[in-house]
């Protein structure tokens, strides 16, 4: 029984690691890879709706729904202006995008999808991008000021391998625990629950941390320096000798 459940878990450790590729296209690809291509088309086609249907009926007094949206909104706005005081339009749209997309492409795991985040390629891609965010925004509005953000140039693998590590991390537990109660008691019951919550936590969790990073760093790279006024020696030899001829006065 040990034997049998040490080889599942093996396998299923490995498959969650690398999952095996299907065929789009003609082209062999990630699960995640589809995952991603649906979560995108659906928060485009949910903010559509929102945009069209929606938005143009709020009124004063929110109901359920519009306080719902302005508190997510609000959220990742506050955030933005927080770090980046000056320069934050771009920065909150940017990371509540991000927000978002991580956020539904990890909770989509409950519906039998493969996490977006599961696979090292997106998360590569959300640190270099972000990265780019960065970058870009303090050269835009710091000149060459905004090239110090180049001192950071391990920034995008740590953002992607912090990212990757806590999704894949989740899944890797989750599955240890779906074998360990399926050896010792056949139920389904607490590993649901258990499931449920870590796919929730780190959903919630990664939605947050990777747009702080973001909104911190592009705060960073856009302040601009207050360049420290030089002494004047010539000043400070005439102050100098007038405190002497003082001294000697006295």
């Amino acid at each position: 029984m040990n034997v049998l459940a040490a080889k599942n878990v093996g396998e299923i450790m490995r498959e969650a690691l690398f999952p095996e590729k299907i065929s789009f296209l003609g082209l062999k690809v990630s699960p995640s890879f589809i995952t991603a291509i649906i979560v995108v088309a659906v928060l485009l086609l949910f903010a559509l709706i929102v945009r069209i249907f929606v938005i143009p009926r709020f009124k004063k007094v929110p109901g359920k729904f519009q306080l719902f949206l302005e508190t997510v909104v609000g959220f990742f706005d506050n955030m933005a202006k927080t770090n980046s005081p000056e320069h934050n339009s771009f920065l909150g749209a940017y990371i509540f995008t991000a927000g978002m997309f991580i956020f539904c492409g990890t909770f989509v795991e409950m519906l039998g999808f493969r996490a977006v985040m599961g696979d090292l390629n997106a998360c590569i891609v959300m640190g270099v991008v972000s990265y780019g965010v960065i970058l870009i925004g303090g050269i835009v509005h710091n000149k060459l000021g905004g090239l110090s953000a180049l001192k950071d140039f391990s920034l995008p693998i740590s953002m992607s391998f912090r990212l990757f590590g806590a999704i894949i991390g989740g899944v890797l537990v989750n599955e240890l625990i779906y074998v360990a109660f399926d050896v010792m008691s056949k139920t389904i019951v607490l590993p649901v629950f258990v499931d449920i919550m870590f796919t929730l936590m780190h959903a919630l969790v990664q939605a947050y941390i990777l747009p702080l990073l973001t909104a911190m760093f592009f705060g960073e790279a856009v302040e601009k320096k207050e360049k420290k006024p030089k002494k004047k020696k010539g000043k400070n030899a005439a102050e100098t000798l007038e405190t002497g001829a003082e001294a000697v006065a006295k």
